[in-house]
């Protein structure tokens, strides 16, 4: 670990109706971290956002008051569909995403960062049973059916949901140190798939079926 850990920012993206565990599980891990590693909440419009499971979100800051980012997190869920034809989220994530130290994707949040074109010539993945939504919006990335996460550049994506929390602690890994990372998986009493490769849900590849998961969440 390095001897002096430099203060980093980290802007945690907002959208109506985004997926609770994308947001909170890597949330937890990162505010946990330490080392002055700052954490913001940022939407297009400052105030309350809901997720797709019904609570809400603060977004402290909009996409104009948005200092510089050093790390970026984009969850996925319901609303990147909709998301997907929002430029005004697409170009802050091509603006920010310059000097980002590295740009983490969860679950279809990938689908937005392909749609904006940041992973262009780059490996990534995403939800498995709805994988088709990312592959969709480009053909010029290597999309991983099998993998929990994929790191390319400094750019994270992972896998649907729960997959977050394990990429947030592989991010900190690379931040800190595997050590670091194990005391936070440690102290938040998480059993951490360190293996970015073993993915046991790649089986359910495009098996999803919206109308089934909006009956299950009360949404249909």
């Amino acid at each position: 670990m390095p001897n002096q850990i430099k203060p980093r920012t980290l802007g945690a993206v907002l959208y109506p109706d985004f997926e609770l565990l994308d947001y909170y599980g890597p949330l937890e891990m990162f505010g946990s971290a330490g080392h002055g590693l700052k954490i913001v909440t940022v939407a297009e419009n400052v105030g309350p956002v809901r997720s797709a499971q019904g609570p809400s979100t603060l977004a402290e800051v909009n996409f104009a008051q948005a200092p510089a980012l050093d790390l970026i997190l984009l969850p996925g869920g319901l609303g990147t569909m909709e998301q997907l034809g929002n430029t005004v989220l697409l170009g802050f994530l091509r603006r920010q995403a310059m000097q980002a130290e590295i740009v983490m994707s969860v679950c279809s949040g990938s689908a937005l960062l392909a749609k904006a074109g940041l992973l262009d010539g780059r490996r990534a993945t995403s939800n498995k049973l709805f994988f088709s939504l990312a592959t969709a919006q480009s053909d010029k990335v290597t999309w991983v059916e099998t993998a929990r996460w994929v790191e390319d550049g400094k750019f994270f994506t992972s896998s649907g949901v729960s997959a977050g929390t394990d990429m947030a602690l592989g991010v900190i890994a690379k931040l800190y140190g595997r050590v670091h990372a194990d005391k936070v998986a440690v102290m938040t009493e998480y059993e951490w798939q360190s293996d970015a490769a073993r993915d046991p849900f790649s089986q359910f590849v495009n098996q999803g079926d919206l109308q089934e998961y909006l009956a299950m969440i009360g949404r249909a």
